[in-house]
């Protein structure tokens, strides 16, 4: 499995077409709500040098990985699916998809995906064709992210410091909001934690309930993902209380609440990659030992050598589909996606060694397995649950591939 890659808009908006063929090629993206709802904000956005704002969105939208990706359930059901159903959210790189169709094939039992509404979106998008509804939403979204009034938090926390030392820098107010998280009492800690995150009072309730029938175990134990949401959330109010993240942001630009929304997605990737100043400062703090920040600019200069390096096979290598002679990374130069395999992919040098390629038949087989499952299975019983993934017999997932993007053939 490749590198799972999370991203934000300002990295994306860098790459041109062919390096964006690569980003796809060599990693796994995770595709936050937050990315699909700020380009479609574009839309209301100013925008220079003679382009229009759909040209700026098709733009996103041609760049956006469409191979080896997928579209993340939205924070707030994976946070409400552990507090009030107790689901394990479980807090590592891996795919989560929404949605799906449970079904049987002869003997054996599988999850059928579509494309998601997202992702039809960025088809059309691609094409420069948008809904009445989606413009809408632009123009909600861009006034609810912009102008936004701290000024009541900002007091509130900063009052408080009377009662608690200030922190002197990011890291500090990191390890003072994980301190008041386990400091407080744990129902007073749970409620404040549910408040931040905007969590109504009759779902408090609810949540309190299951939190007592459970014997009031530690809320890290009890509900790990909230944890983490709300050391995220109490550490941005930390912040801007003691005055190292800025409340008041540029006319037109989109609140610092936004960027420090992405950091809700940070533990489902092994590499964060971003342009944006604050997340250069923030991620940082968050990451686990197997987790990965780099600056965007880092990741597309290392992206256009490889493109370069890829560019200079002879013509009958190079107008291939893309994964047939590069499906790892260059192995025997220096780049950085070859060093962050080599962290989040250790056995890929090893792999590439002993691959062995497909044959015609095998390939043909197994367009004939896809197909198979793609016609064929029947629906479940809406009442019958569907077993855990490890015991699943297929996943079969139907999308739409752009064939060529800057120079590279895909498929």
């Amino acid at each position: 499995m490749h590198p799972m890659l999370i991203f934000d808009k300002s990295f994306l908006e860098s790459l041109n077409p062919s390096e964006a063929a690569l980003l796809d090629n060599f990693f796994s993206s995770c595709i936050t709500p937050l990315f699909f709802i700020e380009t479609l904000a574009d839309l209301e956005k100013e925008v220079h040098r003679g382009r229009t704002a759909e040209d700026v969105v098709g733009s996103i939208a041609l760049k956006t990985p469409d191979m080896e990706s997928h579209v993340s359930p939205h924070h707030a059901s994976l946070l409400f699916s552990e507090l009030l159903d107790g689901h394990e959210i479980e807090m590592n790189a891996k795919i989560r998809m929404s949605g799906g169709t449970h079904v049987q094939l002869n003997n054996g039992q599988g999850m059928v995906y579509t494309m998601t509404p997202e992702e039809e979106a960025f088809l059309r998008w691609q094409r420069r064709e948008f809904l009445d509804l989606e413009r809408q939403i632009a123009k909600r979204w861009r006034r609810s992210v912009t102008g936004i009034d701290h000024s009541a938090t900002y007091a509130l926390f900063n009052n408080l410091y009377g009662s608690f030392r200030k922190p002197r820098d990011l890291k500090d107010a990191k390890l003072l909001a994980d301190t008041l998280i386990d400091l407080f009492k744990e129902e007073i800690s749970m409620r404040l934690g549910m408040s931040l995150l905007q969590i109504s009072p009759a779902d408090q309730e609810r949540v309190l309930r299951r939190w007592s029938d459970k014997g009031k175990p530690p809320i890290r134990e009890f509900a790990p993902y909230f944890s983490y949401m709300y050391s995220v959330e109490l550490f941005f109010y930390l912040s801007i209380g003691a005055d190292l993240i800025s409340r008041v942001r540029p006319a037109k630009k989109a609140d610092n609440k936004v960027d420090i929304a992405y950091l809700y997605y940070l533990p489902f990737c092994s590499v964060f990659v971003s342009n944006d100043n604050l997340h250069e400062r923030v991620v940082p703090l968050f990451l686990g030992d197997n987790q990965t920040f780099v600056r965007g600019q880092s990741l597309k200069t290392d992206l256009a050598k490889v493109d370069a390096y890829y560019d200079s096979l002879p013509d009958d290598v190079k107008n291939k589909p893309l994964y047939t002679f590069a499906p790892y990374p260059p192995s025997h130069e220096s780049f950085l996606v070859a060093d962050l395999w080599d962290k989040h992919t250790p056995d890929w040098r090893k792999e590439q060694a002993d691959k062995k390629k497909l044959t015609p038949e095998l390939q043909q087989a197994l367009v004939d397995l896809a197909n198979k499952l793609s016609k064929e299975s029947q629906p479940v019983g809406s009442g019958v649950r569907p077993p855990d993934v490890k015991d699943l017999m297929f996943i079969h997932t139907s999308r739409q591939i752009i064939p060529k993007k800057g120079k590279w053939k895909r498929v």
